[in-house]
């Protein structure tokens, strides 16, 4: 047994023992915990990934005269200013209101990382102890009195890989995902991740020692959405003294901008099961492929997988082989495990244990809402459709007849083929045409799934510019049929 005293003491020595959280594994494996907590004195621990719940408190000193900033932006990214006159938190997923998704929050704090000035202006309503009500200027790192990071959610544990069932191009923080799980990504470096290593929490909690973006960093609570063994981490630090190469600003295309963050923790072997817990591989580490192609909160689990098989490049999904990439650099985790190392035995990073464990057991709560409305509760069912042999002229009465604008087209299983549009015929007929249904429907079609937010569908029409969507079934088959007005009636309700 020894205590984080003991080892701080042997740091300053220079007699520390320390290896990467890859090099313990091997260690463990050949000596045993036992053996290897009495010959490994601290093990360092990396990651690196995008982590949006992340950004940083400025305070950008007085003007003269002074000015109370109502509304500020750096380089056309809102700041949030509800706290004090010249104190602002940039948080690093938003976006710039002339550039949208090309820039956004990141993006200015690693221009500031790199030296670079960016344009601060702002508004104010003025009082009589501050009386400007706007300002333009220019400001770089050095110029601001503080920039502290404080990141509410950052360096998951482990986190839930994501395919794509739906046969359309999704655009989501998980990346571009492929229809009919075209491919899988997922996050997290598995065995090097921090809290992986250290899975109880024993070493990681308020006011442990950590390296951040480059420099020394302090954990300051469980994160937000912490739910062990998805934990997560609350973390803050110096960007004045953080370096661009361990904060990188990048853009999900579709979706919004991110910052991604290099961090690593210490982790001191006090004990036999220190060691064991660090020796931890990537078989070991369990998540799920999760089908974003559901656009529900609950995801449908497609399947059990370990990190293991994630970083093979390729998982079976339903007896087929399917594509994985990471959207974390396990390059750079590994980086940062080695740099930590570096630091300690220089003697220029000693250990801290928390003073309050963060917790192990906890249980992530779904926000609380109203009824939330779906598809099936306000399509038209059951839908009137017609076969591709219907003629144009059938399909034509079939519209006047019913008052209606829009005939999903199935086969003789019920399948959906095809729709077409009162718009379609118009065109067929006003050309002289008489041929059948097949002829002029529109093959690619958009739908719904019954029990999908009925929000989600008003945002496929709008995104497609279409005004229904016909309902399928889990096996392709046309229930009913959603309109533009049926969504019109609901909101008017």
């Amino acid at each position: 047994m020894k205590t984080v005293d003991e080892i701080n003491q042997k740091i300053v020595e220079g007699s520390a023992n320390v290896v990467t959280a890859i090099e313990m594994k091997e260690i463990v494996q050949e000596l045993g915990p036992e053996k290897a907590a009495k010959e490994v004195d601290v093990v360092t621990t990396g990651t690196f990934g995008a982590m949006c719940s992340s950004g940083v408190f400025f305070n950008f000193g007085h003007s003269d005269p002074p000015i109370k900033m109502q509304k500020v932006w750096l380089n056309d990214v809102e700041a949030y200013t509800g706290v004090a006159a010249v104190d602002a938190y940039l948080g690093v997923t938003q976006l710039s209101e002339t550039l949208g998704m090309e820039y956004g929050g990141g993006h200015v704090i690693e221009d500031l990382l790199r030296g670079k000035e960016v344009e601060l202006r702002a508004t104010a309503y003025g009082t009589d102890c501050y009386p400007r009500k706007e300002i333009v200027t220019e400001i770089s790192l050095e110029d601001v009195n503080q920039a502290i990071m404080v990141n509410p959610r950052n360096a998951y544990q482990r986190y839930r890989a994501a395919t794509n069932s739906s046969e359309r191009i999704l655009k989501t923080y998980m990346g571009t995902l492929l229809p009919d799980f075209g491919n899988v990504t997922y996050a997290g470096v598995g065995e090097l991740s921090p809290m992986n290593n250290d899975p109880e929490y024993r070493t990681i909690g308020v006011g442990t020692r950590i390296f951040l973006g480059g420099a020394k960093g302090y954990v300051t609570g469980e994160g937000t959405q912490h739910a062990p063994p998805f934990g997560t981490l609350m973390v803050q630090g110096n960007l004045k003294e953080m370096s661009a190469e361990y904060m990188r600003a990048a853009t999900f295309p579709g979706y919004g901008t991110t910052l991604f963050v290099g961090m690593g923790i210490p982790i001191p072997i006090l004990d036999a099961e220190m060691a064991k817990a660090t020796a931890v591989r990537d078989e070991d580490i369990e998540t799920v492929i999760i089908d974003f192609g559901v656009p529900r909160r609950d995801r449908p689990v497609i399947r059990k997988v370990t990190y293991a098989e994630l970083k093979s490049g390729k998982v079976e999904i339903n007896g087929e082989e399917v594509r994985v990439s990471p959207l974390s650099s396990y390059y750079m985790a590994r980086k940062i495990a080695e740099e930590l190392k570096r630091m300690i035995e220089r003697g220029e990073f000693l250990l801290s244990m928390p003073v309050e464990r963060i917790p192990a057991r906890e249980v992530f709560r779904p926000m609380r809402q109203k009824e939330v409305k779906v598809v099936k509760s306000v399509m038209s069912a059951p839908a009137i459709t017609v076969t591709p042999d219907t003629s144009i002229t059938d399909a034509s009465k079939t519209l006047i007849e019913k008052g209606i604008n829009h005939l999903p087209v199935v086969d003789s299983s019920g399948k959906l083929v095809g729709i077409v549009t009162s718009w379609d015929i118009a065109k067929a007929v006003a050309g002289g045409r008489s041929g059948r249904v097949g002829e002029i429907m529109t093959r690619k079609v958009i739908t719904a799934s019954p029990d999908e937010p009925v929000e989600v569908a008003a945002r496929k029409m709008e995104s497609k510019r279409i005004s229904a969507l016909p309902v399928v079934d889990a096996k392709g088959r046309v229930i009913g049929i959603v309109s533009s007005e049926d969504l019109s009636k609901l909101l008017a309700r």
